[in-house]
Formats: structure tokens, sequence, C-alpha cells
């Protein structure tokens, strides 16, 4: 038999304080429920997390721009979590390459345990504020830098104690959690707090539930919003995506046909001559220009599509 780890009241007051511990009363019966019943409980708790999100969007407005400015300057967002949050940060991170063409040392996501605990849990990586201390000096982090921390509970000592570190450092701050202000730690600060009470789960604790579509579609709005302010769109099309694979060579040439008004053939030498660049492609495409006057409209308009197009009337 394991040996039985030390109990800690203290940890045990807290969290069975906290709104995603309790027991909801709307699925108390999942356990006698067919399978559309158990369909219809989940789908009816996950239609609250988008209500939740709605009351956080000036705050979430005010991160997208934060984010922005960081990253212009040269910095990067650094996602720190444990378990599902963590995972989801991995997520996303990896995400923006491919769809916004930025460099993968730009949005990177750190976990509590490393590498392995993206597939599989690592037990008790998560329980000491030391070691998201360390997880950040590893990364070298340092202003302008954005430290974005992930927790459902607010309280997770990996997350808590690499955003003190960060305040230490200098670094920007946000934290994302799914249970309300005022149940978070008073002696943490940080620059942007979103919280989004979802309240308890359709199964208890079981935050890898509603507090991670939360979560999954706050990092979503961060992260789009702050590609979208830095040029990464044109109109709503993703226009800076990298051409990693035969898809998005041909989603590419969609796209130049779409608004350059070309054929498949044209659009495929558009995005030849450009090097495989569509902003450049869909300038030369659009204003009729060569790859040189192409790439200097965009440099000199913040790499924004719409506004070097306006400067060519």
């Amino acid at each position: 038999m394991a040996k039985q780890k030390p109990g800690n009241r203290r940890l045990f007051e807290q969290l069975k304080e906290l709104d995603t511990e309790q027991r909801n009363p709307r699925t108390r019966d999942i356990d006698l429920a067919d399978p559309l019943e158990i369909a219809n409980m989940i789908n009816r708790e996950d239609r609250l997390v988008a209500d939740r999100i709605e009351n956080e969007l000036e705050t979430i407005a005010g991160t997208i721009e934060m984010v922005k400015e960081g990253l212009r300057l040269g910095g990067r967002l650094i996602y720190v979590g444990a378990g599902t949050s963590g995972r989801l940060g991995i997520l996303d991170a990896a995400e923006c390459p491919p769809t916004f063409g930025t460099d993968p040392e730009q949005v990177k996501g750190l976990i509590a345990g490393g590498r392995q605990a993206v597939f599989e849990a690592q037990e008790g990586a998560e329980d000491f504020e030391a070691n998201g201390v360390e997880a950040l000096k590893q990364e070298e982090v340092a202003p302008p830098d954005i430290v974005c921390g992930l927790a459902a509970s607010g309280r997770t000592p990996y997350v808590v104690g690499a955003l003190k570190e960060s305040n230490r450092l200098g670094c920007k701050t946000i934290l994302v959690t799914t249970v309300s202000a005022d149940q978070l730690d008073d002696g943490l600060a940080v620059d942007q707090l979103i919280d989004i009470p979802v309240g308890p789960e359709a199964i208890m604790g079981s935050t890898r539930m509603k507090s991670a579509t939360a979560q999954k579609m706050v990092l979503n709005m961060i992260t789009t919003g702050a590609m979208v302010r830095m040029g990464k769109t044109y109109e709503n099309v993703m226009v800076d995506l990298q051409l990693s694979n035969n898809k998005l060579v041909e989603r590419a040439k969609r796209i130049i046909m779409m608004f350059a008004e070309v054929n498949y053939e044209r659009a495929g030498e558009l995005l030849n001559r450009s090097g495989g660049h569509v902003k450049t492609a869909l300038m030369m495409g659009l204003a009729d220009l060569d790859r040189k006057e192409a790439e200097k409209a965009l440099d000199s308009h913040d790499g924004f599509i719409r506004k070097a197009l306006m400067d060519q009337t």
C-alpha cells in the first residue's frame, strides 16, 4: 500500500470554499441519467460560460492591448499553468505559429512537471511556488515579456510563484481564473485579472469542464485579438499563416484568389514570387506591385494590408 501523504488542513479549508469545488444542484442525478440526459446537463452548464465571460470583456480588451504592446517591443507572452490549465496554455501557444506566422518563441506555454506533464499527470509538480520561479529562470524571463498565469482555483502554487517572480522582475502579469476575485489570495497582485466565476462544475471539482472551456475561450480572445491588432489579418481572414503543409498552401492560394480576384494559376504565381508570404502576395496582386514594393508598403504600415492599400490610391 502506498504511503499516505501528510494532510494540509489549511489547503483543505481553502479548497472547500471555492465555487468550483461545490456540488452542482443541477447535475446531482447525473449518475442516474441516460446518455442524452448527460449530454443535455453538460451542455446547459457549458452555455453559462459565455455569459460569464461577457462580464469581463473590458478587462480582456485591456489585456489584448497590453499583450500587443509587449509583443511589439520584442517581448514574449509566457503562459504558466498546471494540469489542464497548463495544457491549454501550451495548446494556444502551439497554434500561434501556423495561424499567425509568429516565431515559436513569441508565445510559449510552461507547465508544472515539464513536457511529460502534457501527456501524463506529474504528481506534486504544481505544489511548490519555487518550481514556478525556477521555470521562469530557465526561460530567462525579463521585461518586456508578459507572464499569464492560468489557474482555475487562482491558488496553484506553481502559478502563484511564477507570477510573484514576474512582478519582482518587472514583467507585466495576467491571471486567468474561474473563481471570483474575492476568493483569490490577497497577497497576489497582477496587472490584469480576468476572473470568470463559472460556478460548480457538472462533476464536482472537475475543472477540465467549464473552467477549461472558459480559459480556452479567453486565451483565444487574447492571442487572436493581439495578432489582429498587429496586422495579422486582412478583414477577418488570417494572412500571415505559415505554409507548413499542403492544406495551408492551398488555403493561401484561395485567400489570394478571393481578394485579388485572380485564378488559381495566377494565385500560385503570386505566392511563389512573394517567397511564400501571403500578405506580400496580396499586396502584389491588389496594388499591382513587385515584391520589393509590396514589402516596403507593408513595412511602412506595420504590416497592415488595409492601411498600405489606402496609401496606394
